[in-house]
């Protein structure tokens, strides 16, 4: 087993020829413990297998005859443009993986003109990591349980130059893996949300004899909608809003005023046996427009899941697991390569399908597996 204290090497694998290498290959960067905790989600883990199968429901079109020799992955959402659609979703305490932890991954993201969505629950400071990041980057954001502490990472968020605030609301409650469990996970020291140190700690809910310990107590801090509104008056950023599975959440969001929406379970983190984001992705498209911009996040661990993603009806895509994978086998050099391997793979697919630009993809382009 690895030593997670000694820094990955700088060299890429000889045998990571595909972007979902590196998630067999980190089984051997990983300690045991901590792999069992990044790939598993909650429960029993049938969230997370959904969202993996998910994919293997659709296959795709090859096309002949088409031009696409003026190619390219360009995207635009809302008022920021991006070379390709592959966004690295916030995933927390990412020293889990690698020394360095979200200081690389952004490096990397830097590197390859990739958009990184930091979390609030970074094992670095937003400010590093925002330094690290280059021109592209997101910040995710949890609500505080006082408005005064949420109000004080958006303002840290705002002044370390992110240019978007991507605010989580299915993780109120998380029940633990049975995987992580089982394999004796226990977060290690140096994984601590650094953000939150200067926050004062959450005060007990105290609970009556008869009150429920989920209800009125876990649920208590749990934002409601005059919190969402609240969220919208405090900063002139965009505001995405992610964890969203019901097309009337997404639709009451939309004329809320929030920038767009994240097609997303959490990857499997929150509620063990939630639908797969990408088989609702389609009704979300559907209830919201065309012209709303929507992400999907869970289960993408190829170009070709990209692929069915953006003919599903997303705009752009979240990878999150496949970053922790490649941060723990190559530090930076690994998550550079990681994207690089899934914008050449999303290339291919459109390339064989006929697609030109990621406007040309659409629904017509796949075919449901029977």
């Amino acid at each position: 087993m690895k030593n997670p204290a000694i820094p990955a090497a700088l060299v890429i694998p000889p045998d990571i020829r595909c972007a979902q290498d590196y998630e067999f290959a980190a089984q051997r960067s990983m300690a045991a413990p901590s792999y069992a905790y990044v790939a598993g989600g909650s429960g029993r883990d049938l969230t997370v297998a959904a969202n993996l199968a998910a994919f293997s429901q659709w296959s795709v079109y090859p096309r002949v005859l088409r031009d696409v020799t003026a190619g390219h992955t360009r995207v635009a959402l809302g008022n920021q443009s991006f070379l390709h659609p592959i966004l690295l979703a916030p995933v927390a305490f990412q020293k889990l993986a690698h020394p360095a932890g979200e200081i690389d991954t952004a490096r990397a993201a830097s590197a390859t003109d990739t958009c990184m969505v930091c979390s609030t629950l970074s094992s670095s400071l937003l400010e590093d990591v925002a330094q690290a990041a280059g021109p592209h980057k997101w910040f995710q954001l949890y609500f505080q349980t006082s408005r005064d502490a949420t109000r004080n990472l958006l303002a840290r968020a705002e002044a370390a130059g992110y240019s978007a605030i991507v605010v989580t609301l299915d993780a109120s409650i998380q029940v633990a893996s049975a995987r992580a469990m089982a394999a004796g996970f226990r977060m290690p020291a140096d994984c601590v949300a650094l953000n939150l140190q200067s926050t004062d700690a959450d005060v007990p809910v105290q609970l009556a004899a008869d009150d429920s310990r989920i209800f009125q107590g876990a649920m208590h801090a749990a934002p409601g909608w005059p919190d969402m509104e609240w969220l919208l008056a405090q900063t002139s950023l965009p505001v995405w809003v992610k964890g969203i599975l019901h097309p009337d959440d997404a639709l009451a969001l939309k004329v809320a005023g929030v920038a767009g929406v994240v097609v997303s379970n959490h990857g499997g983190r929150s509620l063990d046996g939630a639908p797969a984001s990408l088989v609702v992705l389609p009704a979300i498209r559907a209830a919201v427009g065309d012209d709303f911009p929507l992400l999907l996040d869970g289960g993408i661990r190829s170009g070709a899941d990209i692929f069915k993603s953006l003919a599903l009806g997303a705009n752009a895509v979240l990878v999150g697991r496949p970053q922790m994978y490649a941060l723990s086998v190559a530090g930076a050099l690994g998550v550079a390569h990681m994207i690089k391997l899934l914008r050449e793979e999303l290339e291919i697919c459109m390339a064989q399908a006929g697609c030109a630009t990621l406007a040309d993809i659409n629904n017509t382009a796949l075919l449901r597996n029977v």
